[in-house]
């Protein structure tokens, strides 16, 4: 009974150890967080923290001591408060890396962005006439020089275009889609969701491997309202196969009144077997095959910011202008600057040298080693040279390689291996983002930026010496 009746007593007694608000905020660690941010932040935070104490102290354990209170309210303002994105140093190989943004910006393209951001601009007034413009002409016009279609409109993704142009176009309405490219896009979006989504109701036809113009056309019904080619851009499908050609569908299309769509995925603008990797479909191929619409997006193989785009026929593109969702799917004035500097690379015939991932793609295996080589002299005798293989990524080209050569660091003989000494880079000043293999962390110099090499190299140098 005793006991019983002391319990309360001694839980009263750790709750007077907490420290009070005001006491916590008077610790200079704590003074130092409110003039960087606000008292009331800090405030609710130290609240919190006390709270999260006393919970502690309930649940049956000792409660923190005054300092690592402190320090629990410092890291949390660090984790919860910081600038966002963080800026990492991609040395994976993995060109367009999803996890890390994908494509990173030219000179132009981000100058042109922060111009947008820093002032007001010209996004929906006529300079000549001093009325109110259209946000989509001047990128209209671009699309149409470098792809070759009569207009184009641009929104935040390449799914909300396709979504878009769906519910525009085939809106209560059947659309017909072969079997092997009902596809699961990024995320865990699939192309028969957005299909309903839109309002349109998928008919699949064909198999998985193989599917004919001729499946099309049985499918072809007085409710149809358009016919959907998808190329599956993040999967390769080998073997007994075969797709119809999308001059095939096109030709079925204008024999039977029915729209042909082209969701493309990657956007490319040049051709990749020049660069001896696979060649992937490109929106200037559409047009020239004569679909209705092609979709694509901005920021994996165009080079650009997110976006995604609908080039193609003028009256398609007016029918999808004005429909109602495009207004919630619109770009913003920062995306819409960034894609229409990164456009003008292509016009002006200068994007393997400005746009950077055609300057990786392009590197030769040469130059990778030459980097490479650049960089072991600087590290020493921690790392070495040796051949790698650098990826598309992003949902480009599946199973596509470009010879590279990399620093592989050995970690074999280093205290928590090569997943102690990855964890040492991304905690880096500057982090870095490498790969592993065999117990080797693998930086690949194709994937990082000139201007970031003595910061990868040093954070690189304090890891070895850390670990």
């Amino acid at each position: 009974m005793n006991s019983e009746s002391s319990r309360p007593q001694k839980m009263t007694s750790k709750f007077k150890s907490l420290p009070s608000v005001e006491k916590v905020l008077s610790d200079d660690r704590v003074e130092m967080l409110v003039q960087k941010y606000s008292r009331k932040v800090v405030v609710d935070l130290v609240r919190s923290e006390i709270d999260a104490a006393r919970q502690t102290i309930l649940d049956g354990y000792a409660a923190p001591d005054f300092d690592r209170l402190v320090q629990a309210i410092e890291e949390s303002a660090e984790t919860n408060w910081r600038e966002w994105p963080t800026h990492v140093i991609n040395a994976t190989g993995v060109i367009l890396h999803t996890n890390l943004g994908r494509a990173p910006l030219s000179q132009e393209a981000t100058d042109a962005a922060r111009r947008a951001a820093l002032g007001y601009s010209d996004l929906e007034l006529d300079l000549n006439t001093g009325r109110r413009g259209s946000r989509q002409a001047h990128i209209s016009n671009l699309m149409a020089e470098v792809t070759g279609a009569e207009a184009a409109l641009v929104v935040n993704n390449n799914a909300s275009a396709l979504m878009l142009g769906l519910a525009a176009l085939a809106v209560g309405k059947e659309v017909i889609v072969s079997r092997g490219e009902a596809v699961e896009i990024g995320g865990g979006f699939r192309v028969p969701d957005v299909l309903r989504q839109s309002g349109a109701t998928l008919v699949e036809v064909g198999t998985t491997n193989r599917t004919y113009a001729r499946d099309f056309e049985a499918a072809i019904t007085e409710n149809t309202g358009a016919i959907l080619a998808v190329h599956a851009s993040n999967f390769r499908v080998m073997g007994f196969t075969h797709a119809p050609e999308l001059a095939e569908l096109v030709e079925l299309g204008a024999q039977r009144g029915v729209t042909v769509l082209h969701d493309l995925g990657s956007g490319c603008l040049l051709d990749t077997a020049a660069y001896g990797i696979a060649h992937e479909p490109m929106p200037q191929e559409s047009v020239q095959a004569g679909v209705g619409l092609g979709f694509f997006s901005g920021d994996k193989l165009l080079g650009g910011p997110q976006a995604g785009i609908i080039a193609g026929k003028r009256e398609l593109i007016d029918i999808v202008a004005r429909h109602p969702l495009a207004r919630a799917v619109r770009i913003d004035k920062m995306s819409m600057a960034a894609l229409a500097a990164t456009v003008l690379h292509y016009i002006k015939g200068e994007a393997v040298d400005k746009v950077p991932i055609w300057r990786m793609i392009s590197m030769s295996e040469s130059e990778a080693a030459a980097k490479a080589e650049r960089w072991q002299a600087r590290i020493g005798g921690a790392a070495s040279v040796e051949k790698a293989m650098s990826t598309i990524g992003g949902g480009s080209l599946p199973g596509e390689t470009i010879d590279s050569w990399a620093l592989a660091i050995d970690c074999r003989n280093r205290t928590g291996g090569a997943e102690a000494l990855a964890k040492a880079l991304r905690e880096g000043d500057t982090p870095v983002i490498g790969r592993i293999e065999d117990e080797r962390v693998l930086l690949d110099p194709r994937t990082v930026l000139p201007e970031e090499e003595d910061a990868l190299l040093a954070v690189v140098s304090n890891a070895l010496v850390g670990s």
